[in-house]
């Protein structure tokens, strides 16, 4: 939980990286840099306290809606566990229902909660995946993503135009048939 010591400390260890890298922290443009740094890096990784299944459990509804529900381009950003830099791109969901439905933004809020953890982009797909498969229960459930990581764009390989494109799917989004629609739904611009 994130407490006064908790932030202080997290000041303290930017303090610490920012003379490591040959600066000076009582710098006037950096005075206030540990502190600014320790926060945003408290938002970054709030989804630790957040509960997925609990925020979707909170938008149920029993409805008697059998077609594929989508919610698409959802931005997320989040930090890459191996380098602490962020990546960010659009997640695309759709569920077949099975008696209940969900309030759509809860659907974007999933993504949040595990967005913003120490992640790789792998795993974020299959938590969202598993958290609306196992607290919904779903005919089916589709999440993929796709999304620049800044470890392979300012270092390392340096390339600037990649994207990683991640999928899971379950249930009736295993058959290639269902799966074909979503994908087709989240390629075409229909507005």
């Amino acid at each position: 939980m994130n407490t006064e010591k908790h932030l202080n400390a997290l000041i303290a260890s930017y303090e610490t990286v920012i003379e490591n890298v040959g600066e000076d922290v009582r710098r006037e443009g950096l005075v206030k840099t540990p502190e600014r740094a320790a926060k945003a890096m408290e938002f970054l990784t709030s989804g630790y306290e957040q509960d997925g299944p609990a925020i979707l459990r909170k938008a149920m509804f029993a409805e008697d809606y059998k077609d594929m529900v989508v919610v698409k381009d959802i931005e997320l950003y989040s930090l890459c566990e191996h380098h602490m830099l962020p990546f960010f791109g659009k997640a695309h969901i759709a569920y077949i229902p099975d008696g209940h439905i969900v309030g759509l933004s809860k659907l974007p809020r999933v993504v949040d909660v595990f967005a913003r953890r120490l992640q790789v982009q792998e795993r974020l797909t299959h938590d969202i995946l598993e958290c609306i498969n196992d607290t919904l229960r779903p005919q089916g459930v589709a999440v993929v993503i796709e999304a620049a990581h800044m470890c392979m764009m300012m270092r390392g390989v340096q390339k600037q135009n990649s994207v990683t494109t991640t999928s899971g799917f379950r249930g009736q989004f295993e058959k290639q048939e269902t799966r074909n629609e979503f994908l087709k739904l989240i390629s075409s611009n229909l507005s």
